[in-house]
C-alpha cells in the first residue's frame, strides 16, 4: 500500500511510539547494525531479541543502551558486550537472521539491579504468509526503525520512509539504507478486506548494495523456536 507523504508521516510517528523502545543499536566486527525485541506472545519466555546474521561474527559485539529502556534511572550501564550473556546469539545463516532469547539479558539486568523497560514488536503484527502474498511488484510505503551512525560516532534512533516491493520470493527495500540499518524492524500497513488498515512487521532489514532484502517474518517465525546455537 502506498501512502501519501502527510500519511506516510503520520504512521512513522505512531510507530516511534508504539515500539520506539523494541529497538537497540548494535556493534561487532560486522560493523553498525540495529536490533529489536520481539515477543511471540503473551509469556515473556517467547520474547527474543532479532538482528541480521552477517552482523553476529566474533565474540565483540555490543548492544547500546538509552535511558529509555531501562529503569531505575542510572543504573544500567552505557552498552552490554555480548560476551556477557548466555545463551548467546543463534545464527541462521541462510535465512540472513540472528536470534537471542532474551532470558539472558534479563539475568544480566536483575544480576546489575535494574530492569529492562522495552516494548517489543508483537506477535500480533508479525506480517504472515498471506501479508507478503499481497507484496508485489508496484511499490508499498515501508518504514525502517533504526540506529544510524552519524559523523560524531552518535548513534540517533531514526525513521527511513521508503519504498518495498516483492519480486518473484524475493522483497527488496528499493533504495541502499544508510549505515546503521542492516537489522532493523521494518513496517508497512495493508488496507484488510473490511476496508481498515492494519500495520505490520514485514520483518528485518538484509545488507544489500544498492537495494535491501527483507528477512521477511514468515521466515523469521519458523527458526524461532531453535536453540541457540550456530546454524
Amino acid at each position: 500500500m502506498l501512502l501519501d507523504s502527510d500519511a506516510e508521516s503520520d504512521v512513522a510517528y505512531e510507530l516511534c511510539q508504539v515500539v520506539g523502545r523494541a529497538i537497540l543499536p548494535y556493534r561487532s566486527s560486522g560493523g553498525f547494525g540495529t536490533a529489536f525485541f520481539f515477543r511471540g506472545g503473551d509469556d515473556p519466555v517467547g520474547e527474543s531479541l532479532l538482528t541480521a546474521a552477517d552482523l553476529v561474527v566474533g565474540s565483540a559485539g555490543e548492544l547500546g543502551l538509552r535511558a529509555s529502556v531501562t529503569e531505575p534511572a542510572g543504573v544500567a550501564p552505557a552498552v552490554i558486550t555480548e560476551a556477557e550473556i548466555v545463551p548467546g546469539w543463534a545464527r541462521f545463516a541462510g535465512d540472513g537472521v540472528a536470534v537471542l532469547p532474551t532470558a539472558g539479558l534479563h539475568r544480566y539486568a536483575g544480576d546489575g539491579g535494574w530492569r529492562w523497560r522495552v516494548q517489543p514488536v508483537p506477535a500480533g503484527i508479525a506480517a504472515g504468509p498471506e501479508v507478503v502474498a499481497r507484496l508485489g511488484a508496484d511499490a508499498s510505503s515501508a518504514f525502517v526503525l533504526a540506529y544510524g551512525v552519524r559523523e560524531d560516532g552518535s548513534r540517533p534512533l531514526e525513521v527511513a520512509i521508503e519504498r518495498v516491493v516483492r519480486d518473484g520470493d524475493a522483497v527488496l527495500i528499493t533504495t541502499e539504507l544508510p549505515p546503521g540499518y542492516v537489522g532493523a524492524p521494518v513496517f508497512i500497513v495493508q488496507a484488510e478486506p473490511t476496508g481498515e488498515v492494519s500495520p505490520y512487521c514485514l520483518g528485518l532489514v538484509l545488507p544489500g548494495v544498492g537495494a535491501h532484502p527483507v528477512a521477511t517474518f514468515d521466515r523469521i517465525r519458523a527458526i524461532l523456536p531453535a536453540t541457540p546455537g550456530d546454524i
